[in-house]
């Protein structure tokens, strides 16, 4: 009696376990996920977009620090040609 009872149970969960995952496979559970993956793509987009943005700031950042010293270095050239000359 117990084992056919045990059995009937069993029977009844695989069942429904197989109801729910074709519930999953047709219905609104696929949809979501779909769109949880779309919003996750979107994420990951903009993070991307955000780091180039941030790199090319470093690098223009970068750029504009050389610029100064090669001024600097061209204005100390210049101040010890002039004593040079005296």
């Amino acid at each position: 009696m117990r084992e056919k009872k045990r059995e009937e149970r069993r029977k009844r969960k695989k069942e429904k376990k197989e109801k729910k995952r074709g519930k999953k496979e047709n219905g609104k559970d696929k949809e979501e996920e779909e769109r949880r993956g779309r919003k996750i793509k979107e994420k990951e987009k903009r993070k991307r977009k955000k780091r180039i943005k941030e790199k090319k700031e470093r690098r223009k950042k970068k750029e504009k620090e050389r610029k100064k010293k090669r001024k600097k270095k061209k204005k100390g050239e210049e101040r010890k040609e002039k004593r040079k000359k005296k």
